[in-house]
């Protein structure tokens, strides 16, 4: 009777698992009232390290004198001892050093001059100075933000890239088909799971709100920015870099009391 009963139990939660998959491709937005969104959180990730606070430079400081004094000694100061006791040696017997010989002071000369030559490349860009929030190139040891202008209602406010569900695809795939169609970018992405880091949900205004379109439930999905985008002209620009996800910039400002 077991192995029976054991089958039994199989196909009714096979049932109703195959129930629910069917519940879903149905679409649970339109049985709950509610439309399912998929947005885009596309992120360039930081190109450069952030500047350490006071306290962690007090702390490498710390740590690289505690590194030193337990250190064995490298190969340039080992030369250094032994070059001391050369010169040493040989003022005692008076004897005249041949131009050949290559002191450490003339290496450590011809290292400081190569130093003096090297130019680091400006952390603050000309993007950063002009404010250019159309640039990839700014804020480089920071986070931004993919944000685009959507039409709501009579107003262009600026928001996450978004779209509606459609039957038959995950949100994944929702997500993954506003990538594509983001209006004059081209670009390609990593995304971090099948599963949104996110979640919000808002009503609509009550003038469109009905039984059956109560309002949305927005689905986040992260990923990140990968290669070399191609973004279309700053004259075109729908779109921008914000640096803080809750700035005014964010305006994901659907009155749930409505």
């Amino acid at each position: 009777m077991a192995p029976i009963g054991r089958a039994l139990l199989s196909v009714r939660t096979w049932s109703r698992f195959c129930g629910g998959r069917r519940a879903l491709s149905d679409g649970p937005g339109a049985a709950s009232g509610w439309k399912l969104y998929g947005a885009l959180c596309l992120q360039r990730r930081p190109l450069l390290a952030q500047l350490p606070s006071p306290e962690e430079e007090e702390m490498a400081e710390l740590t690289q004198q505690i590194e030193v004094d337990k250190s064995l000694y490298s190969d340039h100061e080992l030369r250094c001892f032994a070059e001391d006791e050369f010169l040493h040696q040989r003022s005692k017997e008076k004897y005249d050093i041949p131009e050949k010989i290559v002191l450490v002071q003339d290496i450590e000369d011809a290292w400081e001059q190569k130093f003096q030559k090297l130019k680091l490349a400006p952390r603050i860009t000309e993007a950063d100075q002009k404010n250019d929030q159309t640039s990839l190139n700014r804020k480089l040891d920071q986070n931004l933000l993919l944000l685009v202008k959507q039409k709501i209602g009579d107003e262009d406010i600026w928001l996450l890239p978004q779209t509606e569900w459609q039957q038959g695809e995950t949100l994944r795939n929702t997500v993954e088909r506003v990538l594509v169609t983001l209006p004059g970018i081209q670009t390609q992405a990593k995304f971090l799971g099948n599963a949104p880091c996110g979640f919000y949900k808002f009503k609509f205004p009550k003038a469109i709100r009905t039984e059956t379109d109560i309002g949305g439930k927005v689905f986040f999905f992260k990923a990140f920015l990968e290669g070399s985008p191609q973004l279309p002209s700053k004259e075109k620009a729908d779109y921008l870099w914000d640096l803080n996800p809750q700035s005014d910039v964010l305006q994901l400002h659907w009155d749930c009391s409505c």
